[in-house]
């Protein structure tokens, strides 16, 4: 059953239809993804779904299952790990390890986030692989994507090097910078560091690839890529006032186009879209039927107060419904998710929002039951023969 909620959000819904759709950004990047996580509003989706190599991104993936490692006790970031010549024999965007080498894995994270390190990768992939190899470590990967919702992604290696197989969609990367941001807060810092000088050797590769960093626009991570077969990419993510963007990039062709494309969706991002408030919490959306209950309906209300990305240029432009299967049968408690609020901003995907009961409703009793089902069957008989069946 679906209501539209013309008595709170009528006149806008109304508008709605005579607003202009929110202005599309004509991105020069091959594939692109840009969401705002603060209400999960996607701003622009080019061929997101899409895997292709991700060059040095895939990086993220390792660093996660790193952070997971840490948190449960497997790793610690003191601990010192050892260098295998497989990992030494990474070309390049390296920490310049030799097997002479035991790092701290605290050195190894900071080595593959500012200095993009693929013998660092590798030397974390063979302590973490249930069979001591990268090949293994990729597979875990592959199996921990999947667990995550990226369905798009399979791994060759821990690092992004080109290899047959090793692949991710710009979406997938979305999703596990959003995993990053919310799951490891504590390490989350770490992506905003301008230089790291590891052990002194390498003075050559010591800052962050990172073009936003240090523009004044929020941005405060996360990591490029660049290959041949990938072309320059990049995902993003930038904070201002209480919104926060995530963007991924590929397929720019220099890294000055990578930059610029970059700042430019920020920009976009945060200068054309608005964060509205539209619904406090605890108020009344709607009621929902209730089938054989002490009372004929139930209130049904959001337990946070309800907000939606709005483009600037027409932040009235948006419709919302409520959809429930219905009648919901009692007892019924305060609190309990009925229902779902659908916000649809003109141009943009929509929205969901669970709604609750309001307050509890408990079974009826002997008459108000009998009088529901002589509701029904006389609701059937005016239907004659063919509404009955």
């Amino acid at each position: 059953m679906k209501h539209s909620l013309f008595r709170l959000l009528g006149a806008v819904a109304a508008s709605a239809l005579l607003a202009l759709p929110a202005g599309a950004f004509d991105t020069r990047a091959t594939s692109a993804f840009v969401i705002d996580q603060t209400t999960g509003t996607v701003l622009l989706d080019k061929n997101a779904d899409v895997p292709l190599p991700p060059a040095s991104m895939s990086k993220l993936m390792t660093l996660y299952m790193a952070f997971e490692s840490i948190r449960d006790g497997r790793l610690t970031l003191d601990e010192k790990l050892p260098v295998s010549q497989h990992a030494m024999s990474y070309g390049g965007s390296t920490m310049f390890l030799d097997t002479t080498d035991r790092v701290k894995v605290e050195d190894l994270l900071r080595g593959i986030i500012v200095l993009s390190g693929n013998d660092a990768c590798a030397v974390i992939a063979e302590a973490l692989s249930p069979d001591g190899t990268e090949p293994g470590f990729a597979r875990m990967m592959t199996t921990r994507a999947q667990q995550m919702g990226m369905n798009n992604s399979t791994f060759s290696n821990s690092n992004g090097w080109p290899q047959a197989g090793h692949r991710m969609s710009m979406h997938d990367l979305a999703i596990l910078a959003n995993h990053l941001i919310t799951d490891f807060p504590q390490f989350y810092p770490l992506f905003s560091e301008r230089e790291f000088l590891f052990d002194g050797r390498a003075p050559q590769n010591k800052s962050n690839r990172n073009p936003l960093l240090g523009l004044g626009i929020g941005a405060d991570g996360l990591k490029t890529g660049h290959t041949t077969e990938a072309g320059y990419g990049l995902v993003g993510s930038a904070k201002q006032g209480d919104r926060r963007v995530i963007f991924v990039i590929s397929g720019l062709d220099s890294a000055i186009a990578r930059a610029e494309e970059s700042e430019a969706i920020v920009n976009w991002s945060f200068r054309h879209f608005v964060k509205r408030p539209l619904v406090k919490a605890g108020t009344e959306i709607a009621q929902a039927q209730v089938w054989m209950g002490a009372e004929a309906r139930v209130g049904l209300v959001p337990l946070e107060d309800v907000s939606a990305l709005l483009s600037v240029e027409n932040n009235s432009a948006y419709t919302a419904e409520v959809v429930y299967q219905g009648p919901i049968p009692a007892p019924i408690q305060k609190g309990q998710q009925l229902a779902k609020l659908i916000i649809t901003p003109q141009g943009l995907s929509p929205m969901e929002v669970p709604l609750v009961a309001d307050r509890d409703i408990p079974r009826g009793g002997f008459i108000p039951r009998v009088t529901t089902v002589g509701q029904i069957l006389l609701k059937r008989l005016n239907q004659g023969p063919e509404g009955a069946s």
